[in-house]
């Protein structure tokens, strides 16, 4: 079952796995769009391609949740209440203001205010979620265990966010508390053994709001995320083309890996 609504894009699996992109939108309203800076609409923060990149997930009978609404109108991987997901760390928040890059997304005088904010929760924040925990609650009713899966991209060299070049596949778990330690071990194992790709666990990248909030190992519910360099799939520089050659290396190894997940989820699920 395939579901779009202007919010989202989703399909329901069979496997108690959960596939999800918060970043990959890249819809922005004509009101909001009117108040934005040139840098804004070209939406370089997006997590680029990654429907197409995770497109197997769907074979693998896994459910998918893609957001259609790009970070700079709300992100959805940050709290509602905007609290700081790494304090003491230079990050973008919950309605952004600037790029990655530093240049603002907004014209000067019309930045939103807390209305606006609140605005936003309601009309393109909160629809995600509900989707969310309402596709969570289905599969653990089902299976009695469920993995969700957060995918995330990025450019590997972010000069603002870290120092040097990003490892390629980055595995967060809100340092242990997220998952079950056995997951990450088992997904990790599964990168390593390829061998063609640098990998940290709870490094820079140690999950989102989406991780670290529906993440409840006690409660049968296991949240990983991953967020890869773009460099191992497409290119990270403007017009931020699809690489059909160098996804063909990756996704076997990203396949692998939510086969890995979802077997693990069915073992000790009884499914």
């Amino acid at each position: 079952m395939e579901t779009s609504s202007t919010d989202f894009h989703f399909e329901a699996g069979t496997m108690p796995l959960l596939v999800s992109m918060p970043h990959v939108g890249t819809g922005i309203p004509d009101d909001v769009a009117a108040a934005m800076t040139p840098a804004a609409l070209q939406k370089a923060d997006t997590d680029w391609h990654l429907r197409e990149l995770y497109g197997f997930a769907r074979e693998l009978g896994a459910s998918t949740l893609a957001a259609h609404w790009s970070r700079y109108v709300i992100d959805l991987n940050r709290p509602a209440d905007n609290t700081s997901l790494y304090p003491g760390q230079d990050t973008t928040g919950l309605c952004p203001l600037d790029t990655f890059a530093c240049e603002p997304l907004y014209q000067p005088g019309r930045t939103p205010d807390d209305a606006e904010v609140r605005r936003r929760l309601a009309l393109y924040w909160q629809p995600y979620h509900d989707q969310l925990q309402a596709e969570l609650h289905r599969l653990l009713a089902a299976h009695g265990k469920v993995v969700l899966w957060e995918a995330h991209s990025i450019a590997s060299i972010v000069p603002r966010f870290f120092e040097g070049r990003l490892p390629d596949l980055n595995f967060g778990s809100a340092d242990g508390t997220s998952c079950d330690p056995a997951l990450t071990d088992l997904v990790a194992a599964v990168a390593r053994a390829d061998g063609r790709y640098t990998i940290a666990v709870n490094g820079r990248f140690k999950g989102g709001h989406i991780t670290r909030t529906y993440g409840q190992p006690g409660a049968g519910l296991h949240a990983l995320q991953l967020e890869m360099c773009q460099g191992t799939y497409m290119d990270e520089s403007a017009p931020f083309g699809y690489r059909p050659d160098l996804a063909a290396r990756v996704q076997p190894v990203l396949r692998q890996m939510l086969q890995a997940a979802a077997g693990w989820a069915r073992e000790g699920s009884g499914a």
